[in-house]
């Protein structure tokens, strides 16, 4: 299985997020944070569940 969060997080720890938000739906999840990166894939979504986890991974870089 892919591990999805952990290649994430090391895409965040090697500078390539260019920004996030939080938005009311993307596809077939709501609530969504998105997450922009400036390699491919571009854009990563994280179902709420998560929101916590980054947001404290965001504070800690």
């Amino acid at each position: 299985m892919y591990p999805y969060h952990n290649k994430i997080k090391q895409r965040i720890s090697n500078k390539e997020l260019v920004s996030y938000e939080y938005v009311e739906k993307y596809k077939k999840m709501e609530p969504c944070l998105l997450l922009y990166f400036n390699t491919e894939p571009k854009i990563r979504p994280i179902r709420e569940h998560r929101f916590e986890e980054y947001e404290a991974f965001f504070k800690n870089l």
